[in-house]
């Protein structure tokens, strides 16, 4: 006679997450239930709630398990090459939706949507990146650009380069970001002068310097809201 095994007890437990996240999203579950239920889809044949815990634990919130990079995350016990891969094409997944979206509507009727791209794109980075988005006449986004990353000299090199890279891609007017990878939100004298170079190169080719955002830990500081261009 046969005697049927009983099914492991976190299949059934992974199925009340998912009935939970059904009808109302991420707002029916706890932190570490999110990054439980995200660990399912890679780790199919384990119980992953444990290690959920650990992972938040460990790193101090779920945000910044997401900010964590692939090495890191292979340091936990658990955690393979593919599932720390994984976690990282979801936040970069999140990153591209937003650039989509923001280049999909018919034009930029809300700075809050570029800020929240800016946000998810550069919150959690440990070197400086700088980028650039540029608009057509329309206030629409055509591009988010990458334009440098690591130590540079911002007020030599970058306003070159925007002003290059708008001009060939005829845009009418540029909003610029970088991140302070060391938690400040507080522009610095060279950032303040690097948005002058910039303006004043993009000025010169009858192009607008619509803003420069700063992004840190989940939020940014703008150079316009402050009056500072």
């Amino acid at each position: 006679m046969n005697i049927k095994k009983p099914e492991p007890h976190y299949l059934g437990h992974r199925c009340r997450l998912r009935k939970k996240f059904i009808p109302g999203g991420f707002s029916n579950l706890a932190d570490y239930e999110i990054l439980e239920l995200t660990l399912t889809y890679v780790l199919p044949r384990k119980d992953v709630k444990a290690l959920a815990k650990e992972m938040i634990n460990k790193f101090g919130s779920l945000k910044q398990v997401f900010d964590a990079d692939t090495d890191q995350l292979k340091g936990i016990k658990g955690i393979s090459d593919y599932s720390a891969e994984f976690l990282l094409f979801l936040k970069k997944f999140i990153s591209l939706y937003l650039s989509l979206d923001i280049k999909e509507k018919d034009r930029l009727s809300s700075p809050k949507n570029v800020k929240d791209y800016l946000i998810s794109t550069l919150s959690g980075e440990n070197i400086e990146k700088f980028y650039a988005i540029l608009l057509n006449s329309g206030n629409r986004v055509t591009d988010c650009l990458e334009i440098e990353s690591g130590t540079v000299n911002k007020s030599l090199l970058i306003p070159r380069k925007i002003a290059e890279i708008a001009l060939k891609c005829r845009a009418a007017s540029v909003v610029i970001a970088h991140n302070h990878p060391g938690g400040t939100l507080k522009p610095s004298q060279n950032d303040i002068n690097a948005t002058v170079a910039v303006k004043k190169a993009l000025e010169s080719i009858e192009i607008s310097l619509l803003d420069h955002i700063i992004i840190s830990n989940n939020n940014y500081f703008s150079f316009k809201e402050y009056s500072l261009i």
